[in-house]
Parts: C-alpha cells; sequence; structure tokens
C-alpha cells in the first residue's frame, strides 16, 4: 500500500518533476500538457490510460482538443504519495 509523502519528500519530488506544480487548495499535482493536435493528445492520453491500469493508480484528467490538463494525488492516503511522482514522471516522457 501506498504512504502519504512527507513536506520534504514532495519538495524534493517537485524538483524532479518538471512543468508540475504543487496545487495550493489541494494536496495534489498538476500539468497542464499540450500538444499538436487531438491525435496526439488522445495518443498520449491512451498511453497514460495504460500506465493507470497497470498501476492501479487513475489520474483525474480534463481534455479539450490539443490540451490534456492533469491532476494526481493518491485517495488512499489522502494526499500525495510516490505513485504519483512516477506517474508524473512516466507521462513527462509519454509527452516528450
Amino acid at each position: 500500500m501506498a504512504e502519504k509523502l512527507s513536506g520534504d519528500e514532495i519538495e524534493k519530488a517537485m524538483q524532479e518533476l518538471e512543468g508540475w506544480e504543487k496545487l495550493a487548495d489541494k494536496d495534489a499535482i498538476f500539468k497542464s500538457f499540450k500538444f499538436k493536435n487531438f491525435s496526439e493528445a488522445w495518443g498520449f492520453m491512451n498511453r497514460a490510460a495504460l500506465l493507470a491500469e497497470k498501476m492501479n493508480h487513475h489520474p483525474e484528467w480534463f481534455n479539450v482538443w490539443n490540451r490534456v490538463d492533469v491532476t494526481l494525488n493518491t485517495h488512499d492516503v489522502g494526499g500525495l504519495s510516490e505513485l504519483d511522482v512516477k506517474m508524473a514522471k512516466r507521462m513527462n516522457s509519454f509527452a516528450a
């Protein structure tokens, strides 16, 4: 089972997560991904969905045309866990 990250662990993780921001009003991280078109955005979402199923860790996301807004947190721990950090890193690699 995942464990909630401490403040220091979150701070360290944020230094490794390019483009992600810690939300002020929620114990979560957020990033808005932008692609050339809807097809690229959809491909990113497909890859992320397969990862989410494999990890049994599902993002909160919103898609409009070439943009995918992603919010990650771990509901089971009431905040951020290593699962969120791993998923954010993989999503960054999918979008690269």
